[in-house]
């Protein structure tokens, strides 16, 4: 499906490109074939059933007590649903659905103009990648525009996530939706000159491996600063982040559908050359914030060859995991009859 706005692709539910004034700001491929070849960086996409890593791809203790041993992908981990993850399979539609409505941003009026709606789905086999359970996924996306109080124009594009457990022999399984999306907002080789501003400096510390040590702490970059909401510049290499930043600081209040919860900014972002703004929104607990020091793409159908920090990732999601730890457990335990959901909102536009 695609529109002047934003195209997506079957394979992953992915965003192949979202336009803002003539620029594209997301990273991508001309052919969902090219994604099937090349797409090593998830470029784009749905990433599920868990985002992020599970360490040494188990998962402990689920439907009164058992194990499950999963895809190990990411040395010993289980990182972004597996080998094959959800990023990686052929998705449903797109159906068109209607308009979803875009929610008011922290309470900010804004006038959203038409749209349409686009719904990708998912059914995700018991024993998928090790996970227990067959899952029903949904992804919708929602392409409109804002009139704002400042008489600017904004492109918006929804997100909202949606999972349940259906029928078979277990009673519980965990899920972690996010979008792997990455942000360039000139449209040039490089992310450097942009200037990010991140909700919060708490943030999971982490192993060698990438899975928490702990609960959330301050960033120890000075860069970003004391609370989070002070702008900083990326740099051609530093700072160097991939962590995951924490917005709910109390895991137990995390409901296991956070559609309901208001949307809050995780991050802001511009390019004083392009004069593009990026906001993206989201329910979410927690975000993964990545300055993509691990790109490299080369030449595919005519695009340029993408290298380090071609593009940052923001993904909303649930704490890096939870699923191994009792205390943050809640925020990813499906059970049958409820539904896992979020919502997530990139808001862009041009000075």
């Amino acid at each position: 499906m695609s529109n002047p706005t934003a195209s997506f692709l079957p394979l992953g539910a992915i965003i192949q490109s979202l336009d803002v004034a003539g620029t594209n700001i997301v990273l991508g491929f001309p052919s969902q074939k090219a994604y099937e070849s090349h797409n090593a960086c998830f470029f784009g996409e749905t990433i599920g059933r868990v985002a992020n890593r599970v360490k040494d791809a188990k998962i402990d203790s689920l439907n009164g007590g058992k194990s499950y041993t999963l895809a190990a992908n990411n040395g010993p981990n289980n990182l972004h649903g597996g080998v094959v993850g959800w990023g990686k399979k052929l998705w449903e539609g797109p159906k068109p659905v209607g308009v979803k409505e875009i929610p008011d941003f922290e309470g900010k009026s804004s006038q959203v103009d038409g749209g349409e709606s686009v719904q990708f789905t998912l059914v995700s086999e018991d024993g998928d990648e090790g996970f227990p359970g067959k899952v029903e996924a949904r992804a919708t996306y929602t392409v409109s525009k804002e009139k704002g109080e400042d008489g600017k124009e904004k492109v918006l594009l929804g997100i909202e996530y949606e999972a349940e457990l259906l029928d078979g022999d277990v009673e519980e399984t965990v899920i972690n939706m996010t979008n792997h999306s990455y942000f360039n907002l000139t449209g040039g080789p490089s992310i450097e000159g942009t200037i990010i501003t991140l909700a919060t400096n708490q943030y999971l510390p982490v192993d060698q491996g990438g899975i928490p040590t702990g609960g959330p702490a301050p960033f120890p970059n000075p860069i970003v600063q004391a609370g989070g909401n002070k702008p900083f510049t990326l740099g051609a290499v530093e700072p160097d982040i991939d962590d995951c930043f924490i917005v709910n600081e109390d895991p137990s209040s995390v409901p296991i559908d956070t559609r309901s919860l208001p949307l809050k900014r995780n991050l802001a972002a511009y390019h004083p050359d392009s004069k593009i703004h990026l906001e993206v929104y989201s329910t979410e607990p927690a975000f993964q914030f990545y300055t993509g020091k691990y790109i490299d793409i080369p030449d595919v159908e005519g695009v340029p060859a993408r290298k380090a920090r071609a593009g940052f990732c923001l993904e909303p999601s649930r704490w890096v995991n939870a699923c191994n730890v009792p205390e943050w457990k809640g925020q990813m335990l499906l059970k049958k009859g409820e539904k896992y959901g979020c919502k997530i909102v990139y808001r862009a536009w041009k000075e």
